[in-house]
């Protein structure tokens, strides 16, 4: 077996099709868009490229045929609660079912991290944004929501045999969108409705700047105290929104004001995998076209939880319960989805979880963020829990 670094439009075109060989037989692999996976790894359209550098590698066989890959990223702004070491990360990690090739894929990596003063290393984990292409799946090995990972189950014993540890679960829930709410919810719904200054909005994508500023807001008082989360400029979500404006669907998207400033939101998008699972990892001009003939049709019965939040002032006063009614009437009323299922909730948030939990969602899949730790005499600590 030996090694190839990825240099050149060549080697990382086969780093895009390496993964089918190990899916070629896998019903519910959805293959990510190219566009996706090449942007990550693109400074023009990653910005954290501003603070950190990645690498890539291919493994073949003696035959010259490639049988794993991975990258390995160092991001300066990279850094969880209560680390003490500088921390780099690995993904895109594909591999057959053998030990000893794995171990090069986490070796060359391990090494490159090393030589940039890293002392430990997460994974898999993305270069940039947690919200895509971040864990392992260990449970729930079912089609993935857009930009979610997927992967064989036999890759938790590659990380694990390999010396990695669990440093957090990541935890999804799912449930029916005609499933009948607790009745707690309306109680805290109506005691909020009936003060006045409390109103629930939907975004208005003609108005996108004034909602994209008040999703800042909000965030930056929610999110950005939490390790790993940096403030959040209005240029920078105006483009987020900008970018997501195709997709979105303004009757899952809720907001929550009090006396007209923003305090709560309620990000949901269609599940665009159910699409783009038609495309190949392709999507130009035919797929463009083919996208919008299929989203005018409503061809989307499920959507996702991106981001639920409210700011720490207004947490724990049925804030949460009268934007989630306020949402799930128009939602159900109108018949608009069948499923719903919240992307990843780190298990050192129990408050979050709790929500879900409430709404009487079921847990629909676990991924795992692991940790390696380089000195392997060093003590090793799981992520710290929110309080």
């Amino acid at each position: 077996m030996q090694l190839v670094e990825v240099a050149g439009k060549k080697l990382e075109k086969d780093f895009l099709l390496m993964p089918l060989s190990i899916y070629k037989d896998d019903p519910h692999y959805i293959r990510p868009l190219d566009k996706d996976v090449l942007g990550v790894f693109n400074p023009e359209v990653n910005k954290a490229f501003r603070h950190g550098e990645v690498n890539r590698w291919l493994l073949q066989n003696d035959d010259g045929e490639y049988i794993g890959r991975i990258a390995a990223f160092v991001n300066k702004k990279y850094k969880s609660k209560g680390d003490t070491q500088p921390t780099g990360g690995i993904g895109f990690f594909e591999c057959i079912n053998n030990q000893e090739a794995a171990d090069m894929l986490f070796d060359v990596s391990k090494s490159w991290l090393m030589q940039r003063g890293m002392e430990a290393m997460d994974g898999p984990i993305n270069f940039g944004e947690r919200d895509k292409f971040w864990g392992l799946v260990v449970e729930g090995f079912m089609e993935p929501i857009y930009q979610m990972n997927y992967n064989p189950p036999y890759y938790q014993e590659l990380f694990e045999n390999y010396g990695f540890k669990l440093f957090y679960k990541q935890m999804c829930y799912a449930m029916k969108v005609s499933q009948p709410l607790d009745e707690k919810f309306y109680k805290q719904h109506a005691k909020v409705k009936a003060d006045g200054d409390f109103k629930a909005k939907m975004i208005n994508k003609r108005q996108l700047k004034k909602f994209s500023d008040d999703f800042t807001r909000v965030y930056n008082e929610a999110w950005a105290s939490h390790e790993g989360n940096k403030t959040l400029r209005e240029d920078v979500a105006y483009k987020m929104f900008q970018a997501m404006k195709p997709v979105i669907d303004e009757r899952i998207v809720w907001y929550v004001y009090y006396k007209d400033r923003p305090v709560a939101i309620w990000l949901n998008l269609p599940d665009l995998n159910q699409i783009f699972k038609k495309f190949n990892g392709k999507f130009g001009l035919i797929e463009k076209i083919r996208f919008l003939i299929m989203k005018a049709r409503k061809m989307n019965t499920k959507f996702t939880g991106i981001i639920f939040g409210v700011v720490p002032e207004f947490q724990g006063k049925g804030v949460d319960s009268f934007m989630i009614i306020e949402g799930a009437n128009l939602i159900k009323g109108k018949s608009l989805y069948e499923d719903y299922e919240m992307q990843w909730q780190g298990d050192f948030n129990p408050k979050m979880l709790n929500i879900s939990k409430n709404l009487g969602a079921y847990p629909s899949r676990i991924l795992i963020t692991y940790r390696y730790l380089f000195d392997r005499t060093k003590e090793y600590k799981r992520h710290p829990i929110f309080h």
